[in-house]
């Protein structure tokens, strides 16, 4: 079981990524986007284990974080692109910004 970093504010959560349990400290409002974040990449973990030849935890781990990562940062030139051009939806910007914080909290629990 991996270490908690814990402060008042955070409270433990356990996501499970294939079969896998981490203990995960994040506040009470972000519980349900972590939760959400979990699922998603659970579910692109699995898929590429289906197309791997060698479907260690770890290189899954790393393929699902350079392929989210590339669909982040398409959706980022998109947005770019919109607003570039005045076409700008709204929450585009912020959603990609949650995107964004997600990613760093996911890479950064897995590389500690």
């Amino acid at each position: 079981m991996a270490d908690i970093i814990s402060t008042p504010a955070n409270e433990p959560i356990a996501l499970r990524l294939m079969d896998r349990e981490f203990l995960i400290a994040c506040p009470p409002e972000e519980r349900e986007g972590l939760l959400e974040a979990a699922s998603f990449l659970d579910r692109k973990m699995r898929e590429l284990r289906a197309h791997a030849k060698t479907p260690g935890f770890d290189r899954l781990a790393v393929l699902a974080a350079i392929s989210i990562t590339h669909e982040y940062l398409q959706l980022q030139k998109r947005a770019h692109a919109h607003a570039d051009n005045n076409l700008s939806e709204p929450g585009i910007a912020e959603g990609l910004a949650i995107l964004r914080r997600k990613l760093e909290a996911a890479l950064g629990t897995q590389l500690k």
